[in-house]
């Protein structure tokens, strides 16, 4: 399964962001494999619509789990009908923190 979450910087090192589609950053990791992907995300200072846009990048990138402090209604619609499911992490923890916190299932499911 690829677990996207959003972060500060590149790297499971890095710190989660509460935002999700303004992140500066989305890691991907692979719970199978351990493999974990950092991707710049270009729609930082985009001007509007970016949280549909941000969720067909977590839709490419094959994530069906994103870990984030928060989600806007546009997104949470566009991550529903993607059928990509949303976890807060409010902590202030890095990517790999988050990441154990939801395999623990200590995670709350965001509504979408």
């Amino acid at each position: 399964m690829i677990v996207g979450i959003t972060a500060r910087a590149a790297g499971t090192d890095a710190p989660v962001e509460q935002r999700f589609g303004r992140a500066p950053y989305f890691v991907f990791v692979d719970t199978e494999t351990g493999k974990a992907e950092s991707i710049e995300n270009p729609l930082v200072d985009a001007a509007g619509g970016v949280g549909p846009r941000a969720v067909q990048m977590f839709s490419e990138h094959g994530a069906t789990v994103v870990i984030t402090g928060q989600v806007g209604g546009n997104a949470a619609r566009a991550l529903g009908m993607g059928g990509i499911k949303a976890y807060a992490y409010r902590g202030s923890g890095s990517v790999a923190d988050a990441l154990a916190e939801y395999t623990a299932g200590n995670l709350q499911l965001l509504p979408l």
